[in-house]
């Protein structure tokens, strides 16, 4: 019985640190027209300054959405190459970007981080 004691308190305190952890990045979250849309970026594998940027919860409103995935194809320029430069793919010429796609609840953006040398 006393084993079984110990793994409820071990369980205790691991999910005491699930959810402290979770109110910090609570915190942490850039809002976009007062939502938070979670986003992430994924490089290409041939050439990682190709990517794509996404973020889910477009449902909340499409504007904070693009705006949120802005954002993550930036901060993911940044984070890897340095520089907030991007050169936007499947912009029609003449046009400015980004071109937005939409799927479901998902918002994208896809993008090539420029490097000045």
């Amino acid at each position: 019985m006393r084993a079984f004691a110990s793994y409820r308190g071990v369980g205790l305190v691991c999910l005491a640190i699930v959810l402290l952890t979770g109110c910090a990045q609570r915190e942490e979250r850039v809002l976009f027209n007062g939502n938070y849309y979670p986003g992430k970026a994924r490089a290409e594998k041939e050439d990682r300054r190709n990517f794509t940027a996404f973020v889910r919860r477009a449902g909340r409103g499409v504007e904070g959405a693009q705006q949120a995935a802005l954002y993550e194809a930036t901060r993911y320029c940044l984070d890897n190459f340095g520089t907030s430069e991007i050169e936007w793919i499947g912009v029609p010429a003449g046009a400015e970007g980004p071109v937005y796609a939409r799927s479901g609840d998902t918002v994208s953006v896809r993008g090539r981080c420029i490097i000045w040398s």
